[in-house]
């Protein structure tokens, strides 16, 4: 069996095959989207990752108007679920017009 593909960036924890996250070892629910949105994010650390992409690789096409405030709506409750204490910093940036980063 290969080795589990597991990512640690300070106080959180990824883990693709178990589909787990935890945030200062909280364990954080995430939706089927949700997940593959931080998939998409934390693999790509300090990449910007465009809204055509995201919208490719979460729903297999690209974005359109209606897309882009669908990704806005996951990656708000990403956020809100990933703050599990109020000093958490906030992993997602937004990059005006263009789409998303993972900071860490």
């Amino acid at each position: 069996m290969q080795p589990l593909t597991e990512i640690r960036v300070k106080d959180l924890y990824f883990c693709l095959e178990e589909r787990t996250v935890l945030v200062r070892n909280k364990k954080v629910d995430l939706t089927y989207r949700e997940f593959e949105m931080l998939h998409l994010l934390i693999a790509n650390r300090r990449r910007v990752i465009t809204f055509e992409i995201i919208s490719d690789y979460i729903w297999g096409y690209e974005s359109g108007d209606d897309m882009t405030q669908a990704i806005h709506n996951i990656i708000n409750r990403l956020r809100k679920k990933l703050r599990v204490e109020p000093d958490v910093p906030d992993y997602i940036s937004s990059i005006r017009s263009v789409g998303y980063k993972f900071n860490m």
